[in-house]
């Protein structure tokens, strides 16, 4: 006995999300079928420069498979279909395998499998530390690993991964010694507490974001513009880069990586107005200007930027990661060249929605209310828009 429209058949070709991160990743053509309503598609889903993308919803295929949905079918093979928890995705792909599709594979768990999975990639520097981006598909979120000897430092971390972090210390030999946020995030939850309460690590926490009312259950150390923290045989210095927020402090490693959280990513610059709302966002994106020009760009062209998020057509470095080099970005950025009017009035403009949940978001990481595990994903969903509109940045 089932509620459901339609009976889910047990004999299904599947992949799992992460495989298909993998391929995504590789820079595989694929078509994606996503089978959810239209209104549940429109600000979360699985895309990218390589896919190939429709949504046409199940209960289009409950009667039959009609000539009109099998030509809103991509044409690129594998043909993956996707829904919220892989139910109807798999009764949908069975339809179009009996009516003589081929290539077609349903996504095991769907977006909310999706939403569980965590990639990552060694960054390809010379540094003496090692340095591991890790990257979450469904948001853009990219936190960051330090390993120098036995000891590990991860900035950005999401809470949703927090035992995965762990983790990865350990598979590069190292114990997770401390955990850092380059500010007070709003489009996703802190992990820094829960690696605190149930890791043992060491909260660290920018004293410029301090200053907003951040509030810790435990004991934390504040890190200070030009302070370093040492990681085995390894300093990294805190560079406090407002703009973004009044508290939005980058990380350079080794003199080499900066990782710069939401200020500068590899095909934008950030946004300025989720700390003080539209009112602030003109002198919030001048700020911006002056932490570009003074203090980011001021470092040697050949330092590496990793940013807090990659966007879904962000293209990838050599090594596979989401970073580029300083001149590259000068060189590809239109934006950083301008004045400061000019820069100001390019950021402004055509600024996307801001991130789906944003304020109950930022109070909890100020640690002003609560959530519980099984709500974080709920509030997560959604593209994190923490950038100013890259389609901006390239000139006019």
């Amino acid at each position: 006995m089932t509620d459901k429209p339609f009976e889910i058949p047990e004999t299904v070709e599947t992949i799992a999300p992460a495989a298909l991160a993998q391929k995504l990743a590789d820079g595989e053509p694929i078509g994606i079928l996503d089978t959810r309503s239209p209104d549940s598609v429109d600000d979360w889903r699985i895309d990218g420069p390589d896919v190939e993308f429709a949504n046409v919803p199940y209960y289009e295929f409950l009667d039959d498979v009609t000539a009109d949905s099998l030509a809103a079918l991509p044409d690129t093979r594998p043909l993956y279909t996707v829904c919220a928890k892989g139910e109807s995705s798999r009764f949908v792909a069975d339809r179009l395998d009996n009516a003589g599709v081929d290539g077609v594979v349903a996504v095991a768990d769907g977006m909310e499998g999706w939403e569980r999975v965590l990639t990552s990639t060694v960054l390809d520097v010379e540094t003496a530390a090692t340095v591991v981006q890790f990257h979450r598909p469904a948001s853009g979120c990219l936190s960051y690993l330090v390993v120098s000897g036995d000891e590990a430092v991860v900035v950005d971390p999401l809470r949703a991964f927090a035992a995965d972090y762990v983790a990865a210390a350990e598979d590069h030999g190292a114990d997770l010694v401390a955990a850092v946020d380059t500010h007070v995030h709003a489009d996703h939850i802190s992990g820094v507490r829960a690696l605190q309460r149930d890791h043992g690590v060491t909260a660290m926490v920018p004293d410029s974001a301090v200053q907003r009312g951040i509030d810790y259950d435990g004991p934390y150390r504040t890190i200070g513009d030009g302070e370093t923290v040492s990681v085995g045989s390894v300093a990294i210095e805190a560079v406090h880069t407002p703009g973004h927020t009044s508290g939005m402090t980058s990380f350079l490693v080794e003199d080499t990586v900066l990782l710069t959280g939401d200020g500068l990513f590899v095909d934008s610059v950030a946004r300025p107005d989720l700390e003080d709302g539209a009112d602030g966002a003109p002198a919030a994106a001048g700020q911006l200007y002056e932490t570009l020009q003074e203090r980011v760009l001021a470092l040697p062209e050949a330092t590496i930027v990793a940013p807090g998020h990659a966007s879904e057509g962000t293209t990838r470095a050599a090594d596979g990661s989401f970073t580029a080099t300083l001149g590259d970005l000068v060189d590809s950025l239109d934006v950083l060249t301008l004045d400061r009017e000019g820069f100001v009035e390019r950021v402004l403009r055509d600024m996307p929605p801001r991130p789906t949940n944003y304020e109950e978001i930022i109070a909890t990481n100020l640690g002003q209310r609560r959530v519980a595990d099984d709500l974080v994903a709920e509030l997560e969903r959604g593209p994190n828009n923490c950038a100013a509109s890259a389609d901006t940045m390239q000139g006019d």
